[in-house]
């Protein structure tokens, strides 16, 4: 039955890669509230796929009520966040970061860039106006192309990662596949820096500290390190080849204000984009960390999105995180 569905969702992307050329974000759809169905998938039946959770946010619409939507503190003092147009428009909101780490590994060998969808997020969302639940991923064609990938055969194993991964969802969760179309990405999708240093005889006291320095200038502009994956410890534990790399990690961010007035304001299905995924390695015997991350332009270009107001949010997030990087001694490449 499985591998039913597994041609059966291959061939629906196919198609609708032909038909209406490029696809954005695909989503599952079911009517009714589908969160029990999702957390026993995503908690319970993801591995034996292969697919390995990290850093899991749940229910993301609950911190938003508490944040945003009371106007007093539990101890009875203004709430400095309150929102006065606080509405309630989600009645779910889950960010689970996913990863099939034994199939990446070959590829982030040859395609680092990989790192800026690895983990992505199985996002599922549920608005409170509707009966219906979201779940879903962006393509994995789009996941390519924006991180730069050309090479054919790697693009090719990269998607041929996702059949397995769509079936599963098209079995626990069923409803119907909708997949969003969009014109083009944005002229410049990545933002690319590498940050030159003196290499210590034991490289991890230079990584533990710009890790410190790196997790404090972001959280000092109101960002949070939603996850963290290190690769290479990983690899390395498990015995698995990875010596091109004496570093290889990816940072999750979220800002938290900045994803209200996105998700909570009309357009929740910009969640499959986050949280943001910023990669970071060191080649062997080198002194250069190389970091890239996918800018938030790609979620206004693949979602078609109008709204002014939140345009130029995700252009000035853009900005931030480029000047922040700098700050720290990072050069843009």
């Amino acid at each position: 039955m499985i591998n039913k569905l597994i041609k059966t969702t291959a061939a629906l992307s196919l198609v609708a890669s032909v038909a209406f050329g490029a696809q954005g974000v695909m989503f599952n759809v079911v009517g009714g509230n589908a969160e029990k169905q999702y957390n026993t998938m995503i908690n319970e039946k993801i591995e034996d796929i292969g697919f390995v959770l990290s850093d899991p946010h749940e229910r993301i619409n609950d911190a938003y009520s508490t944040k945003y939507g009371t106007k007093t503190l539990e101890d009875g003092k203004p709430n400095p966040g309150y929102d006065p147009e606080w509405k309630k428009s989600l009645d779910n909101l889950g960010f689970f970061s996913i990863s099939n780490d034994e199939k990446i590994r070959e590829l982030l060998l040859k395609a680092p860039e990989l790192g800026g969808f690895s983990p992505f997020n199985l996002h599922i969302y549920k608005k409170a106006a509707e009966d219906k639940t979201y779940v879903g991923h962006v393509v994995p064609q789009t996941m390519l192309d924006i991180v730069g990938i050309k090479d054919k055969a790697i693009r090719e194993a990269f998607i041929a990662s996702f059949p397995e991964l769509d079936a599963l969802v098209q079995k626990e969760i069923g409803g119907k596949i909708e997949i969003s179309e969009f014109k083009a990405l944005p002229a410049k999708t990545m933002m690319k820096f590498e940050l030159e240093f003196e290499r210590p005889e034991d490289l991890s006291e230079y990584i533990d500290e710009f890790q410190e320095e790196f997790e404090a200038a972001f959280e000092e502009n109101k960002y949070i390190i939603a996850g963290y994956k290190n690769y290479k410890a990983s690899y390395d534990d498990l015995g698995l080849e990875f010596d091109k790399y004496d570093a290889y990690f990816t940072y999750s961010l979220c800002h938290f204000t900045f994803s209200y007035n996105i998700f909570n304001k009309g357009v929740p299905e910009a969640g499959a984009f986050a949280p943001c995924s910023m990669y970071m390695y060191i080649e062997k015997g080198t002194n250069k960390l190389i970091i890239g991350m996918p800018r938030l332009a790609n979620w206004a270009s693949v979602l078609n999105m109008k709204d002014e107001t939140m345009k130029k949010s995700i252009h000035d997030l853009d900005v931030e995180i480029v000047n922040i990087m700098k700050d720290l001694g990072a050069k843009e490449i």
